[in-house]
């Protein structure tokens, strides 16, 4: 493909990435998939150049914009390199016309930058939240050791803070590697490692991962507790939840899958009410703290949205605390960096759960916020995250 056609993929990619925004629709990154899935002539390279292009547009764009044209004509604006493919040749975007509308730059939509200030989240931080994120993994204690697995790996990697974390460079290709296919590592953000720590889970333990998803934080924490105890993982979201056990089974965890009913959580957790030791809970929210990978997730949010995450928060985390056996505990971790989000939820339980009070372990990274703990990009390398820890009192 010419530049110039590259150019115009990305448009093409940016307007259904767009609409897709405005809808609620797929992700910019399944849009992509399928995009040149239906485009199997588009060649490896071209692939890369096209979705850079595009990424580069999203980051770009503060508020969602008009049109995929009107996106790559604001990296245009400081790109004079991009701005003379828009020539008008075969298969390439028709040149600028003058005058023509470029999107609106910036971080993010005004009201979130202003929540974002309010949360103690400066022009750097946020300005880092839309850089690239490197690929990090956490080596599989069960199976290895982090220094066993450094040596073992065809690149160079780093140590994080995470204590079994490395870092790689972003887009390294390490699930077609043979460490990965036995279960040596998996992929896994330093920040999120560092959540599991806070829950600090033991052998021997009963163990809940409630909102556990694909199961990423689950593989951690049954490494943690080395096959002995219980580890039960929930959620509502079938097709995630599926995903876990042959994950689980290529890691040598042992985990009980459990699939929930919205609504009928309590319910169907009534065998494990008051027994577990920890607790995880994951919660829904806004990903602010995950713009890095997710660029375009800014341009879906709403006030109205963030109301909705609190609710369902306080939600998740009074079902997890009704799991928690008298000495037991409960670690909350939103990807979010929005005190509505993450500080203030804890706030509000404690206020109406005294028997509850706060832990505060220590961690290799972070700051406190609140009566919880923060991570950032900028300050930590990490995604964005919040989380606390709290403990039931034996009465």
């Amino acid at each position: 493909m010419t530049p110039s056609a590259r150019v115009q993929a990305a448009i093409d990619i940016l307007d259904a990435v767009i609409a897709a925004a405005r809808g609620q629709g797929a992700s910019a990154d399944r849009i992509t998939a399928e995009w040149f899935r239906a485009r199997r002539f588009v060649g490896s390279k071209d692939r890369r150049a096209i979705r850079e292009l595009a990424w580069r547009a999203i980051r770009a764009c503060g508020e969602i914009p008009e049109s995929g044209r009107a996106a790559m004509l604001r990296v245009g604006q400081s790109d004079p390199a991009i701005a003379a493919l828009f020539d008008g040749s075969t298969y390439g975007p028709a040149p600028i016309r003058a005058g023509e509308t470029l999107a609106q730059g910036g971080i993010a939509p005004e009201w979130l930058v202003q929540r974002m200030v309010a949360s103690g989240i400066d022009e750097q931080e946020q300005s880092a939240l839309l850089g690239r994120a490197p690929l990090d993994l956490r080596a599989n204690i069960l199976k290895t050791t982090r220094d066993d697995l450094r040596a073992r790996l065809p690149v160079d990697a780093l140590n994080v803070p995470a204590p079994h974390g490395l870092r790689l460079p972003a887009g390294t290709a390490a699930e077609t590697w043979p460490e990965f296919v036995d279960g040596l590592f998996e992929v896994q953000d330093a920040g999120s490692q560092l959540a599991c720590m806070a829950l600090d889970v033991q052998p021997g333990e009963a163990v809940v991962d409630l909102c556990a998803g694909g199961g990423g934080k689950t593989l951690a924490l049954g490494a943690a507790m080395a096959g002995q105890g219980a580890l039960l993982a929930c959620d509502i979201d079938r097709g995630r939840l599926q995903r876990l056990p042959d994950r689980a089974t290529r890691a040598g965890v042992v985990a009980e899958t459990r699939l929930l009913n919205p609504g009928r959580e309590v319910e169907m957790l009534t065998d494990w009410e008051g027994k577990a030791d920890a607790v995880m809970v994951d919660a829904p929210c806004s990903g602010t703290g995950t713009w890095r990978r997710n660029p375009e997730a800014r341009w879906r949010l709403d006030p109205r949205a963030i109301e909705r995450y609190c609710a369902m928060q306080a939600n998740v985390l009074d079902i997890g605390a009704r799991l928690v056996r008298p000495g037991g505990r409960l670690t909350y971790v939103v990807c979010s960096l929005l005190d509505a989000e993450g500080a203030d939820r804890i706030d509000a339980f404690l206020a109406v759960n005294p028997s509850w009070e706060l832990a505060t372990p220590a961690l290799p990274a972070g700051r406190s916020r609140g009566k919880g703990w923060r991570l950032t990009p900028f300050h930590d390398g990490t995604d964005g995250f919040f989380f606390a820890t709290i403990v039931s009192r034996v009465n």
